[in-house]
């Protein structure tokens, strides 16, 4: 059987293995059930899986020390940043756990024209804390050794300002309307390009306004046909994300 897996925060690190408190602890003990001489493994986040054994357990806290250690293997280059105008919240859950699971770098979630929450200021802490929790359980699950990485919500202006000020980074800007070449004609063209990072924009249930499909077009970024059929937002994240670390030879 398989180990469980847990990411450990740093302040949990011992100089011979973890100690835990909180919320990890109750999880381990009244969920897990383990006790005194089982095993499980820790995620630190520096690349590695400690396999640890339990040696003290009291009503508050579990002490473990390490048994051994090994790698996990760091994500491949080009790194892909997932950049998605904000869905019904529900759907941004289920967005996060799936881009965890397949590699993906980063996602930026941000607002536009029809985005299902408008402003910035709709999208509390509560949520972006819990977006956090869901990449913490993901990775934990899936056995990735860093945490995805999750951006402020921000504007699309902000978000392509921020898209062109980095360095050997290429995006790809698929569209619902016409485009001007489809998605593998358009990944042909970034290969030659031996880029470190690659964006990918997708639009909510509304997809992008006319101003917007202007405004990326100011940025270099020209709409891309993903084919006839009209995905769901969650569908297109999940199939880019596929698709793009297919090609570039980064899926594992």
């Amino acid at each position: 059987m398989a180990l469980r897996r847990f990411y450990v925060q740093a302040e949990e690190l011992t100089d011979t293995g973890v100690l835990i408190r909180g919320d990890l602890f109750h999880h381990i003990r009244e969920v897990c059930r383990f006790q005194q001489g089982d095993q499980f493994e820790v995620l630190p986040g520096n690349q590695e899986a400690w396999l640890v054994q339990v040696e003290v357990q009291t009503n508050h806290e579990l002490s473990a020390r390490v048994i051994s250690k090994r790698a996990l293997p760091a994500l491949e280059k080009p790194y892909l940043t997932i950049a998605v105008s904000v869905p019904k919240l529900p759907k941004v859950d289920w967005i996060v756990e799936k881009c965890v699971e397949l590699g993906v770098y980063e996602i930026k979630p941000f607002v536009s024209d029809y985005s299902f929450l408008r402003s910035v200021k709709e999208i509390s802490s509560n949520r972006t804390q819990r977006w956090q929790k869901l990449i913490q359980g993901a990775t934990q699950q899936s056995g990735r050794g860093d945490l995805m990485r999750l951006g402020n919500v921000t504007t699309l202006e902000k978000l392509l300002q921020d898209f062109n000020l980095s360095a050997n980074t290429g995006g790809l800007f698929p569209y619902e309307g016409e485009g001007q070449m489809g998605l593998g004609e358009a990944i042909a063209e970034l290969k030659p390009k031996k880029l470190d990072h690659i964006w990918a924009f997708v639009g909510s249930e509304g997809g992008f306004s006319p101003r917007e499909v202007a405004l990326f077009a100011q940025n270099g970024l020209n709409p891309v046909s993903m084919g006839e059929q009209i995905l769901r937002v969650e569908t297109a994240c999940l199939a880019l994300a596929s698709v793009i670390k297919y090609e570039f030879g980064t899926l594992g």
